[in-house]
């Protein structure tokens, strides 16, 4: 019963940000109706972390800053946090009808996980950069955090299943082999995808791991 509750609540959140893109003129309403979370991170591991509502994946604690905010229905919602190499952080939060919550994440380590001893190396360049990347079923991060010179994923040799997905984007969905001490790349672009319900719950404000050692830019993960 409580699952499906949480689900009409999330249709008529969309159903509600639908609307308001079909009637820009009804902007003023949107404030008395919804309300917002932000969120406050310090660390670079923070603000990279990829961030949850209602076990939906909305995007990551940076973006959701500043000129982006989350709107949601007034009521209690349920916050997850997550890091690939860091336990996840969960809040629930109440929101109020035109009122912002504020969120403030501290991500811990997680000191049971284990470093592969032969890693080989994940490339990922996916168009959007936001969507999240998910390595056997596991969270590791967004891609705009493994594309580009010098950055890249080590994981460990073998097969592994990779998971590209973004609210209003089809899930991508690949299998690779990975050779010890080889590069491996990802490349896609998500397509839109023809289902409205699976846009996310953010609105724009405006106009328009684990940590490889010594690498900064890399995570692992094993296998």
């Amino acid at each position: 019963m409580s699952k499906n509750l949480g689900n009409r609540k999330i249709l008529v959140g969309y159903l509600i940000l639908m609307f308001i893109a079909a009637f820009p003129g009804l902007l003023g309403a949107k404030d008395v109706v919804m309300g917002k979370v932000e969120f406050k991170a310090d660390s670079r591991i923070e603000k990279t972390s990829g961030v949850w509502i209602d076990d939906q994946y909305v995007g990551y604690v940076r973006e959701l800053n500043g000129s982006k905010s989350v709107l949601l229905l007034p009521g209690v919602h349920n916050v997850t946090v997550r890091q690939n190499g860091y336990k996840d952080f969960t809040q629930q939060v109440f929101i109020q009808p035109g009122k912002t919550a504020m969120v403030v994440v501290s991500m811990q380590r997680n000191l049971s996980g284990k470093y592969p001893s032969v890693t080989s190396t994940l490339k990922i360049e996916v168009d959007p950069p936001r969507a999240a990347v998910f390595v056997d079923g596991e969270f590791v991060g967004h891609v705009g955090e493994f594309e580009g010179l010098g950055k890249g994923m080590l994981i460990a040799p073998g097969m592994h299943k990779i998971k590209i997905a973004l609210p209003g984007y089809r899930t991508f969905e690949s299998d690779i082999n990975a050779v010890p001490h080889q590069k491996v790349e990802v490349k896609t672009r998500l397509l839109k995808s023809d289902n409205p319900l699976e846009a996310p719950l953010v609105q724009s404000n405006s106009s328009n791991g684990k940590q490889s050692p010594g690498t900064e830019d890399s995570a692992s993960i094993g296998h």
